[in-house]
């Protein structure tokens, strides 16, 4: 399978992590340059950032515009393509579930990770056991398969609504999303959750950065709204909460 590492240039080790990975478990790996916040000013003057439920940092808006370069790949190459943070740790038994998930039809997103956090689940797929309806995730744009039409609509919604980039995978509307259960990949910074010790040290570039405000009153009502609508999707029936672990053997 074809899979997208999105990579700062200065993050040499994690890119040699990723292509070591990469040969282990006979993916195609391809490199999407990641966007530095330096390149902002010529870069992010397209979308309009403030209409998300709070201002962005910096460095989150040049994480979503790097996740948007990915996408446009997904688009241009015509089909699913793995697309993976440079701090994505997969697991051994990742190679056969891909196989398996792309013999289906119906799948435009498909999450591989789990981040220490619950997810909203719905049923188990006819055609594979190990794979769940996502309906609702908090975090998480490490470790994901993107179809092209799913691509279309990260684009279309990331356009319009410039957020987070996992907040995009997540609020984008009639979007197809499953869950890899157990989950296939996790962020080297969680390894010592699941027992397991990092390959290679990592500090995320987010949060090193201040958070900034909350906004005005605009943003506490998008916010609010969101709330809403994350409220609703939680009484559906058929779902469950829960906190997935890694598949930690082959």
């Amino acid at each position: 399978m074809r899979a997208l590492v999105i990579n700062l240039v200065r993050e040499t080790q994690r890119l040699a992590f990723q292509r070591g990975q990469a040969e282990r478990l006979g993916l195609g790996l391809d490199v999407v340059p990641a966007i530095g916040v330096a390149q902002l000013p010529s870069l992010a003057n397209d979308l309009d950032w403030s209409r998300w439920q709070r201002p962005l940092r910096d460095v989150e808006k040049a994480c979503l515009l790097s996740h948007r370069s990915a996408w446009q790949r997904v688009v241009a190459v015509g089909e699913p393509i793995l697309i993976l943070e440079d701090d994505a740790w997969l697991m051994p038994s990742v190679a056969p579930f891909l196989a398996q998930a792309m013999q289906i039809k119906d799948i435009e997103h498909l999450s591989l990770e789990t981040r220490g956090r619950k997810k909203l689940l719905g049923a188990t797929h006819p055609q594979m056991s190990d794979l769940r309806r996502l309906w609702l995730d908090r975090s998480g744009a490490a470790a994901y398969v993107l179809w092209p039409e799913g691509a279309r609509k990260l684009l279309e919604r990331s356009a319009k609504v410039p957020a987070l980039a996992d907040a995009v995978i997540v609020e984008t509307p009639q979007l197809k999303r499953w869950q890899a259960a157990p989950a296939q990949a996790i962020q080297i910074d969680m390894a010592s959750r699941y027992g397991l010790t990092p390959p290679i040290p990592v500090s995320s570039a987010i949060s090193s950065v201040t958070r900034p405000v909350q906004g005005g009153t605009r943003h506490r009502v998008r916010r609010y709204m969101r709330q809403l609508a994350m409220g609703a999707v939680m009484l559906r029936p058929g779902t469950e909460r829960l906190e997935l672990w890694p598949q930690l053997e082959g």
